[in-house]
């Protein structure tokens, strides 16, 4: 195996392994606001823009069927909102209400403590985080380059 595929394969699993630590971090604390970190996943991803439920469910590299469901528990909750899709009648566009950009707020604003301690710990630095953030955005944009086509 070349080094750069052996380095990819093991950046990959050390990736996964970040984001379960996360995940379960953010497990608990959605779970201190009576939510789970899927509704907070998709608040996230749909506080930015109105997307389908398919395009979110891309986003955040999950089934659409599942994103679905969170999706109808946070409209049942008002925490999302539905508006026609000008492209596609049968697909609405998603976005957060005011009361789900509240728990957003409460929620980030509870884990940015616990990540800021963290991060303390670790020494990692903005600098260092925005390098690999760019790092990791060229391997998905390679990917999603080399999928598409």
């Amino acid at each position: 195996m070349s080094p750069e595929v052996e380095a990819y394969r093991l950046l990959v699993a050390d990736v996964y392994e970040l984001a379960g630590l996360s995940r379960t971090r953010s497990e608990a604390t959605a779970r201190t606001h009576g939510h789970t970190a899927a509704r907070w996943h998709v608040l996230s991803v749909l506080s930015e823009e109105r997307l389908t439920v398919a395009a979110a469910a891309r986003r955040l590299g999950l089934a659409r069927q599942s994103v679905q469901r969170v999706v109808n528990d946070l409209l049942a909750t008002g925490h999302l909102d539905a508006v026609p899709n000008p492209t596609d009648r049968r697909a609405p566009l998603v976005g957060v209400t005011d009361d789900g950009r509240d728990l957003l707020t409460r929620l980030f604003a509870e884990s940015a403590q616990e990540r800021r301690r963290m991060l303390s710990a670790t020494g990692v630095g903005v600098a260092e985080l925005e390098t690999a953030r760019a790092t990791l955005r060229r391997l998905v944009e390679g990917l999603r380059d080399d999928t598409a086509s």
